[in-house]
């Protein structure tokens, strides 16, 4: 009897995941018809890129400086005696280009703009302002989903940028401070082996991590049911959707791309 009721929770959890993937791929779908109504999104995607991109922009810098001088540590410690100390430069920009500030910064924003989305949304669902909307003639695709996805996709990578340029000028300060490095042996190091690859790789990821962060809070957020506790699990469900898949395509770009 055990057994039977096993295989029977298994299938129904088997049914519920294909069935929300299902979901997922109608809403991505409705997403890209309702992007051709540009004069409904295109007023909305210009605040919410100041909202979702310029204002998380100071916890990304934040993480960057931390993250180069803690990095600029880390490989002295790990180059003295065997490796030339020039080095730092190198690992500080492959590391922080390619890897830190793309993932971090997501991870982070996974937090701040995710969960903002999936509560925004998830409100208005449960107090019937989407229903308002659609009584009103606008298409909710358009009016909430299409701007916010638009502006974490567009504005992420300038969040990275950002990052990506602190993190390396925070790891020169610090092996010029503490590591008694010259600028010359960190630009010498710098130089070694970059290439322009490195810098259109981490942007192109934190575009995709954009992108599934915000298309994630917009599914989570307009399935909200249950009121005040509802709008919570939503949030919670989005962050930790959102850094499972930040981690899923960060592997998926190093295979295909490297």
């Amino acid at each position: 009897m055990r057994a039977v009721e096993g295989i029977e929770s298994l299938g129904r959890w088997g049914r519920e995941r294909i069935e929300g993937l299902g979901r997922s791929g109608r809403f991505v779908g409705d997403t890209l018809v309702a992007s051709r109504d540009v004069s409904t999104w295109w007023p909305e995607a210009t605040m919410h890129a100041r909202e979702l991109g310029v204002r998380s922009l100071p916890i990304a810098l934040y993480i960057a400086v931390f993250t180069g001088i803690v990095l600029s540590l880390l490989a002295s410690y790990s180059f003295t005696g065997a490796v030339p100390l020039y080095f730092v430069g190198t690992l500080v920009e492959k590391t922080i280009t390619m890897e830190l500030a793309p993932v971090l910064t997501g991870l982070a924003l996974a937090g701040r703009v995710g969960a903002n989305i999936a509560a925004e949304l998830g409100t208005m669902k449960v107090t019937e302002q989407v229903d308002a909307l659609e009584t009103l003639a606008y298409d909710p695709q358009s009016y909430l989903v299409v701007p916010r996805v638009l502006a974490a996709t567009l504005m992420f990578p300038v969040i990275v940028a950002f990052s990506i340029a602190i993190g390396v000028v925070t790891g020169w300060l610090t092996s010029l401070a503490l590591l008694d490095l010259s600028t010359p042996d960190f630009i010498k190091g710098l130089k070694l082996f970059y290439v322009f690859k490195d810098v259109w790789f981490g942007l192109l990821k934190s575009a995709s991590f954009g992108f599934t962060i915000a298309l994630v809070g917009c599914i989570v957020g307009l399935s909200t049911r249950g009121g005040a506790e509802g709008v919570g699990r939503a949030t919670t469900r989005t962050v930790v959707y959102s850094a499972i898949l930040i981690l899923v395509l960060d592997a998926f770009w190093a295979v295909v791309l490297l």
